[in-house]
C-alpha cells in the first residue's frame, strides 16, 4: 500500500540509483518446480460445478477448504535477498520516504511492481494471513471479469487465476508473486514490497498494482477482512457478490 508523501519524493531517483544492484525477478524458474506453489487439494471437488462467477452465491463446490490441508504441497519462494538488490549501507542513511521512493522507482517498468508499507500495517497483515490464508478477488476486464485465486504465506503472496488453478492443480503456476522485506521495518517503520508478473501475457503492470492493493485491502480493513476469514471458516455462508459489492462492482 503505497504512501502518498512518499511519492512525492521522486525526483531523487537519479542521484540515488546507485542504491540499488539489480532488477532480476524475485522468483525462481518455472517448469517442474512450479509445483511446489499450488498443491492438488481435491480438484474433483472444485470440478463438479461449473465455475461461473455469478453462481458463486454459496461456494458449496469449495467447502473442502474445511477440512483439507489446502496447500500442503507449497513451498516458501526464496526471493533475492535485500542486499543482492540494494546497497544496504547507503540505504541506512536515506530516509524512509526517500528510500520508499527510490525502490518504487526502481521498480517501474513491464512486470515489476514497487511498494510500501508502513511497520504496523505489516505486522497485521502477517497476523491476520496466519489465520486466513487464501482468498478469491475478481479483476475487472471490459464488460466481465476474471476471479484470482489468492494464497498470503507471508512474507509471500501469490495470485493465479481460479479457472487456472481448478484446471491444473498442482501444474498451475503463479501468475503475480510478491515478496515483503523488513530489514528496516524497526530502524525506519518501512516494509519495501516487490511484486513480480511471472505471465505478462495474463496480467498487466496495472492489473497487477491493483491486485496487490486490493488484496491487502481485504486483509487491512476491518469490515473487507471479514468475508476474508468467512471465506476461510465459514465457506459455505460465503457470497461471492458481498466482495463484488465491497468493491462497488455490478453483480453479473
Amino acid at each position: 500500500m503505497r504512501s502518498s508523501s512518499f511519492r512525492t519524493l521522486r525526483t531523487i531517483a537519479g542521484s540515488a540509483r546507485s542504491l540499488l544492484a539489480s532488477s532480476s525477478p524475485a522468483v525462481p524458474c518455472l517448469g517442474q518446480s512450479s509445483r511446489c506453489y499450488f498443491a492438488n487439494a481435491s480438484l474433483q471437488k472444485l470440478q463438479k460445478k461449473e465455475a461461473i462467477p455469478c453462481d458463486f452465491i454459496k461456494w458449496c463446490s469449495l467447502g473442502f477448504f474445511r477440512t483439507s490441508k489446502f496447500a500442503t504441497g507449497f513451498t516458501p519462494l526464496q526471493p533475492k535477498p535485500l542486499d543482492s538488490i540494494i546497497d544496504m549501507e547507503r540505504a541506512k542513511d536515506r530516509s524512509p520516504e526517500d528510500l520508499a521512493s527510490i525502490w518504487d522507482d526502481y521498480h517501474l517498468g513491464r512486470g515489476h511492481i514497487g511498494a510500501s508499507m508502513k511497520a504496523k500495517l505489516y505486522h497485521l497483515l502477517e497476523q491476520r494471513a496466519s489465520d486466513c490464508r487464501y482468498f478469491v478477488v475478481p479483476l475487472w476486464r471490459g464488460s466481465g471479469y476474471t476471479t484470482m485465486f489468492i494464497q498470503v504465506h507471508m512474507p509471500h503472496i501469490l495470485i493465479t487465476g481460479l479457472e487456472d488453478y481448478k484446471a491444473r492443480g498442482t501444474q498451475a503456476a503463479p501468475y503475480f508473486t510478491v515478496s515483503y522485506y523488513k530489514e528496516f521495518a524497526e530502524s525506519k517503520d518501512l516494509v519495501l514490497i516487490r511484486g513480480d508478473i511471472v505471465f505478462t501475457s495474463k496480467l498487466t503492470d496495472q492489473e497487477a498494482e491493483w491486485l496487490l492493493e486490493t488484496t491487502q485491502s481485504f486483509y487491512l480493513n476491518d469490515v473487507r477482512y471479514k468475508l476474508v476469514e468467512r471465506f476461510n471458516r465459514q465457506t459455505r455462508d460465503f457470497e461471492f457478490k458481498d466482495v463484488l459489492q465491497a468493491l462497488e462492482m455490478p453483480i453479473l
